[in-house]
C-alpha cells in the first residue's frame, strides 16, 4: 500500500481594503468554501492567515479573493509589488481629490445666507458632483458589485446604493429640466467624500491598537555587522541586512547596536537590554557562551557572536507571529456579532425599502421619503459590530507583548476573567532553582575544616544541581586526590583515597543503615560511618510573596502542587502565605489533580518543567516561564517573559479588561445600530450627517481600544 506524505503549510497574507470585520467575514467564507482550514483574517492588521497541504493553489486563491474587491499586498512577509516609499493612505487620497468639489458643493446648503447665482445652476453641480461620485464608485460601486456577485455582500453595498440614489435622483431632475426640485448632488458628493474620511480616521486610529506589535516588528530588520574571513584567514567586517544571516554566521555587534539575530557570544561581554522581548528594563550582563535575543539592544560592551537562528526563525519574529495568529483568533463572544453582521447587510437594505414606502406613505411625498431612506442606509454601521472584538483583542495582546506576556491565542484573554484559584509548581517556578545551603551538622568528632573538604571533594565531580551548590560553597583549593571516584544513580558519590578509606556523599538510600533520619538531602559516610549531614534549600523568587498577596488581594485561590517532600513544601507555603498545599505528586498524578480542581472551578496553572506539560495543558488557563522547559512553554497558553512572575498580575488584568472593553464596545456598536437606523428612518437626520456619524462610530471603538494601552490594569 502506498502513502503519499502531505505536507500542510501556514500561509500568512497581507490584504489590502480589508478595512472592517465584514470584510474579514467576507474573505474567511470564501477562504472556507475553498477548503481552506484554519481561517484567520484580522480586521484590524490587515492580516490573512490558512493552511494548505502542499502548497498548491496559490494562484486561483488570489484570484478569488481580488473577485471580491480587495488585493494580496504581501505573501509571507515579501510584498508582491515594490513600493520606492511608503504610500499614501488611500482613504486620505480620495477624501483630498473629492473634498475641493463637496466644499463647493456643500455651499449650496448654505443659499439662505449666501445666494451663490451660478453654484444654483443644476448643470453646473452636476459638473461638480460626477468626479466625486466616479471616485466614489471606482471604489465603493466596484466592491459593492463583486460582493453582491459572490454572495456576501459587505458594507460598501450600503454606501453605493445611498450615494447613487441621490445622484440618479438628481439626475432625474436635472435632465428633465426640474433641477431646483431634485438638487441632492451635494449629498451624493458629501455621502462619499465623509464615509471616506470616517474610513481613513478608522484606518487611523486602528493603526494605534496595532502600534506595540508595530514596535516589535520594527526590530526585526536591522543591519548586522558580519565577520568573514579573506584568502589570508584576516578578518573582515561588512554591513548586511539581518535578513540576509544564516545559522552559523559570525557578527560583530558594539556598543548602542541592536542584535540582528539570535546568537551566543564567542567573545567578549556586555550589558544588554532586552526589554522589547521580556519587558524588564533593567540591563542584563551577558558573557562567554550566553545567548542574545535578537532585536534587544547592546548597552555597553562589544561581543562576536555566532547566529543561532535566521531573522525569520527568531524568538522575536516567533512571538510576532505568535501575537498575529492570537489577533485573528474569534473568541466565544465574536461569535454574536459575526452571526449578526452576516445578515446585517440585506436586513438594512430592506430596513431602507421599508422607511421609504412607509414614509411615502404617510407623507406622500417622495424626495424626503427617498433622503430618510438614504440615510438609513449611510448610517447602519456593520463594521462597529465586527470591529469591536478584535481592535480590544489587538491592543490587549500588543500591550501584553511589549510588556513581556505571550498570549498563544486570544482566548485565554477572555478565560481570565474567570479564573478563581490559581496553581503553582514549585521548582522553577516560585523557587528560582538555585540551591544554597541551609543547615548542616557533623558527626564523630570531624573538624569543620576537613568535613567541608572531604564534602568539596566528593560533589565537584558531580553535575546534580545540589552537588554543585555544596561545591560552589565549600569550594577549597587543597581538595583530595581520589584513587577512584564514580557517581553511583540513585545513591550519589563514591571515591577511595589513596590510603584506603571509602568515603560517600549521597541520598538517604546511602545511609539508611546507619541513620533513621531521612529528613537531610546529603548524608556524608566514610568507612561506612555516618560523619555528617547537609540540608540545601531551593531560593524563592524575590516577586514570589508579592505575587500571592496580589493574588489573595484579588480573592484568588493560591494552591502548591509539588512533587517535593512534604515538609519541605509545607514550609515555603507557609513562607509565602500559600492557601493550600498538595505535595508528593508523580506528573500523572498533578494531571489528575488540576482536572478535578478545573472541573470545580476555573483554574490557572503556573509552571515551567516538562512534568508540568500534561499538567499545564488539561488547565483552564496554562502559564509558563520564559526559562521553562520547550515542553511546557509549547503547552502553555501564556508565556511570561521575564524569567520569573513579575508579568503574573499584568497578564491576569490584562485578560479582564480586554474583557471589559470588549463588552464596552459591543455594547456600543449594537445600541449605536439601534438608536441611529429609527433615528434616520423618522428623517431626524440629514444622509450627509449619517455619513459622518457612521464614520466616527468605528472610531469611537478604536479609541476606546487604545485606551488599554495606558489603562491601569494590575
Amino acid at each position: 500500500m502506498n502513502a503519499t506524505s502531505e505536507h500542510t503549510e501556514t500561509i500568512q497574507w497581507k490584504v489590502d481594503g480589508m478595512t472592517c470585520a465584514n470584510c474579514a467575514l467576507t474573505i474567511s467564507k470564501y477562504l472556507e468554501k475553498e477548503g481552506l482550514k484554519n481561517v484567520k483574517a484580522n480586521p484590524v492588521s490587515g492580516e490573512v492567515l490558512f493552511d494548505v497541504v502542499n502548497g498548491n493553489g496559490f494562484e486561483k486563491i488570489e484570484k478569488g479573493i481580488e473577485s471580491l474587491g480587495y488585493r494580496v499586498a504581501e505573501k509571507n512577509g515579501v510584498r508582491t509589488k515594490k513600493d520606492d516609499k511608503e504610500p499614501m493612505n488611500r482613504y486620505l487620497r480620495y477624501v483630498l481629490i473629492c473634498a475641493p468639489f463637496t466644499l463647493v458643493l456643500m455651499l449650496h446648503m448654505l443659499e439662505k445666507w449666501i445666494h451663490i447665482h451660478w453654484l444654483m445652476n443644476p448643470w453646473v453641480q452636476l459638473g461638480l458632483c460626477i468626479p466625486v461620485y466616479v471616485v466614489g464608485m471606482s471604489y465603493f460601486g466596484k466592491s459593492a458589485w463583486k460582493s453582491i456577485r459572490n454572495g456576501m455582500p459587505n458594507m460598501n453595498v450600503l454606501v453605493a446604493v445611498g450615494a447613487t440614489a441621490a445622484f440618479v435622483y438628481s439626475l432625474y431632475g436635472t435632465l428633465t429640466g426640474q433641477g431646483e426640485q431634485y438638487m441632492f448632488y451635494e449629498t451624493a458628493a458629501t455621502i462619499i467624500t465623509l464615509v471616506f474620511l470616517g474610513n481613513y480616521l478608522e484606518d487611523a486610529s486602528v493603526m494605534q491598537t496595532q502600534r506595540a506589535l508595530n514596535s516589535l516588528a520594527k526590530s526585526q530588520k536591522v543591519m548586522a555587522n558580519m565577520i568573514a574571513f579573506d584568502d589570508e584567514h584576516k578578518e573582515q567586517i561588512f554591513p548586511v541586512e539581518n535578513s540576509v544571516l544564516r545559522t552559523g554566521d559570525l557578527v560583530l555587534i558594539k556598543s548602542g547596536e541592536k542584535v540582528p539575530a539570535d546568537c551566543k557570544i564567542l567573545w567578549g561581554d556586555a550589558t544588554v537590554n532586552e526589554s522589547i522581548i521580556t519587558g524588564e528594563s533593567l540591563p542584563v550582563t551577558k558573557k562567554q557562551k550566553d545567548n542574545l535575543i535578537g532585536g534587544s539592544i547592546v548597552v555597553d560592551g562589544t561581543v562576536k557572536a555566532q547566529v543561532t537562528a535566521t531573522a525569520k526563525d527568531s524568538v522575536l519574529a516567533n512571538i510576532v507571529n505568535l501575537v498575529k495568529q492570537a489577533q485573528g483568533e474569534k473568541p466565544p463572544m465574536q461569535q454574536l456579532a459575526d452571526k449578526i453582521s452576516a445578515i446585517f447587510i440585506p436586513v438594512v437594505l430592506v430596513i431602507a425599502a421599508g422607511t421609504f414606502i412607509a414614509n411615502w406613505m404617510i407623507l406622500k411625498e417622495f424626495t424626503p421619503s427617498l433622503m430618510r431612506s438614504i440615510a438609513v442606509l449611510v448610517i447602519a454601521c456593520p463594521c462597529a459590530m465586527g470591529l469591536a472584538t478584535p481592535a480590544a483583542i489587538a491592543v490587549g495582546l500588543g500591550r501584553a507583548a511589549k510588556n513581556g506576556v505571550l498570549f498563544r491565542n486570544a482566548k485565554s484573554l477572555e478565560l481570565f476573567k474567570n479564573i478563581t484559584q490559581v496553581v503553582f509548581d514549585k521548582t522553577g517556578t516560585l523557587t528560582t532553582g538555585n540551591f544554597k545551603i541551609d543547615n548542616w551538622e557533623i558527626d564523630n568528632g570531624e573538624s569543620e575544616a576537613v568535613f567541608k573538604r572531604i564534602a568539596f571533594s566528593l560533589e565537584k565531580y558531580s553535575n546534580h544541581p545540589i552537588a554543585k551548590c555544596i561545591a560552589d560553597a565549600w569550594k577549597v583549593k587543597d581538595d583530595i586526590r581520589w584513587a577512584s571516584v564514580e557517581e553511583i544513580k540513585g545513591l550519589g558519590m563514591k571515591a577511595v583515597s589513596k590510603e584506603g578509606d571509602v568515603f560517600m556523599a549521597g541520598s538517604y538510600k546511602a545511609a539508611a543503615h546507619v541513620t533513621n533520619d531521612e529528613t537531610h538531602n546529603v548524608y556524608v559516610l566514610k568507612n561506612n560511618q555516618l560523619i555528617g549531614w547537609m540540608d540545601v534549600k531551593d531560593e524563592l523568587r524575590a516577586e514570589a510573596k508579592a505575587i500571592v498577596n496580589y493574588l489573595h488581594s484579588k480573592n484568588i485561590k493560591t494552591i502548591l502542587l509539588s512533587g517535593d517532600h512534604k515538609l519541605k513544601t509545607e514550609r515555603i507555603a507557609k513562607e509565602l502565605g500559600i492557601d493550600e498545599v498538595i505535595a508528593e505528586q508523580t506528573p500523572e498524578q498533578k494531571l489528575e489533580t488540576i482536572a478535578a480542581l478545573t472541573a470545580k472551578t476555573p483554574t490557572a496553572m503556573v509552571g515551567d518543567g516538562i512534568n508540568d506539560a500534561p499538567a499545564l495543558a488539561k488547565a483552564t488557563i496554562g502559564i509558563s516561564l520564559s526559562d521553562a522547559s520547550q515542553v511546557a512553554m509549547q503547552t502553555a497558553d501564556v508565556v511570561l517573559m521575564n524569567h520569573g512572575l513579575k508579568n503574573l498580575p499584568l497578564s491576569l488584568g490584562l485578560g479582564k479588561h480586554t474583557f471589559l472593553t470588549i463588552k464596552q464596545n459591543l455594547f456600543w456598536a449594537f445600541c449605536y445600530n439601534i438608536v441611529a437606523i429609527p433615528v434616520a428612518a423618522f428623517g431626524l437626520l440629514t444622509p450627509a450627517f449619517g455619513a459622518l456619524v457612521m464614520g466616527l462610530s468605528d472610531v469611537v471603538l478604536a479609541v476606546n481600544s487604545v485606551r488599554l494601552f495606558v489603562k491601569k490594569v494590575v
